[in-house]
């Protein structure tokens, strides 16, 4: 449930994309006629409605997705929120511009505020924050909860480049792939391989338990 909920704004993005710049004519008067008080200039035009109607969708269901983890008595964690204001800001922005740029801009943006958050935990207040979101899951020496950390920051910062250049390089239809399947099959073979390299140091004890091996 959780999995789902965490990728459904992400589905709908893509799905109502891509059911707009099939219908671009009707995208564009549907767009004119429901937001077009909210647009520059008032009127949509077909090229910039797809994107601008998935922005639409992707900040309504947002908004959505932290209402339900309400309504389930818990609350939304921080990156959720970071992730709203992101769309909210730069949705808002190409939404009121028609120009698919600054929502382009926000997978990015995000990525690097990961990565720094990860940077800045680890330098300036030299807590592990990796650590500290799985450390109650798993056992490892110091050295390896260090080269995890400095790897998802590696990994944040290719991201955000890898996004602009798919971005700048191609179609807001291809851009709008690769946001959905490209950069999350991306995550997956990234989290696989990590998982690979945690093998390597966690140990089945006699219990048949895990067990961490000290040796970095």
């Amino acid at each position: 449930m959780k999995l789902l909920l965490d990728f459904l704004p992400l589905l709908l993005f893509f799905g109502s994309f891509k059911y707009a710049d099939g219908h671009k004519d009707w995208a564009a008067a549907f767009a004119t006629d429901h937001f077009g008080a909210v647009v520059s200039g008032g009127v949509v035009g077909m090229d910039e409605a797809p994107v601008l109607l998935a922005t639409v969708v992707v900040i309504v269901a947002t908004l959505l997705q932290i209402g339900v983890i309400f309504a389930r008595g818990k609350k939304p964690d921080l990156m959720l929120w970071i992730t709203f204001v992101l769309v909210v800001v730069l949705g808002g922005a190409t939404i009121w511009f028609h120009n698919a740029t600054f929502i382009k801009w926000k997978p990015s943006v995000l990525y690097w505020a990961m990565g720094l958050a990860f940077w800045v935990s680890q330098t300036l207040f030299h807590k592990n924050l990796l650590q500290t979101l799985i450390g109650d899951q798993l056992e490892l020496p110091p050295t390896v909860w260090q080269r995890l950390n400095f790897a998802w920051i590696g990994f944040f910062g290719l991201m955000g480049l890898l996004n602009l250049y798919v971005a700048y390089s191609y179609s807001t239809s291809t851009w709008a792939t690769f946001k959905a399947f490209g950069a999350t099959g991306l995550m997956l073979v990234f989290m696989l391989a990590q998982g690979l390299y945690l093998s390597r140091h966690i140990k089945p004890d006699a219990d048949g338990a895990t067990a961490p091996d000290q040796a970095p």
